[in-house]
């Protein structure tokens, strides 16, 4: 397997297992490489370094000084990593009720359905309906590569 760091027209960074050069060329071609952030799919291989294992090599980490350097600042593609990881947890930690979103969250808020967490799709108007009723919401982009069944 080849691990190959990509990236889409849009500038976001994700790695692709491919099980050679030829089968990213390949897939890549016939349009089945997509972004995982927003589904694009012109997408292009980036510069990467092999990685080498060398066992024993590493040093012992002692304890940090007190007066250390501060860290650099978190680089985008942590970010990326950080918000896509949220997104997954976000996804299993609760139920998808569809376009019945508005609809579920009066039936928990008014204790007719058991207390769950929930997402799904409401417009505008009906989230600021439910911010009304005092039922807190809050919108959150799914990227495209998420929605849908996990596999």
């Amino acid at each position: 397997m080849k691990v190959l760091n990509l990236r889409c027209a849009n500038g976001h960074g994700f790695e692709g297992w491919f099980a050679s050069d030829d089968d990213f060329m390949d897939q890549n071609g016939r349009g089945l490489v997509e972004c995982p952030l927003c589904a694009d799919k012109v997408i292009m291989r980036m510069p990467s370094a092999p990685r080498l294992n060398l066992s024993g090599a590493r040093a012992e980490a002692g304890p940090t000084p007190a007066h250390a350097a501060p860290q650099p600042p978190p680089q985008p593609a942590d970010l990326q990593a950080a918000f896509m990881k949220a997104v997954r947890e976000m996804i299993q930690r609760t139920e998808d009720v569809g376009p019945r979103f508005a609809e579920e969250a009066r039936r928990i808020h008014y204790g007719e359905a058991p207390e769950r967490g929930i997402r799904g799709k409401a417009s505008p108007e009906e989230r600021e309906a439910l911010r009304e009723e005092g039922i807190e919401t809050f919108a959150l982009p799914i990227p495209p590569g998420l929605e849908g069944p996990l596999q």
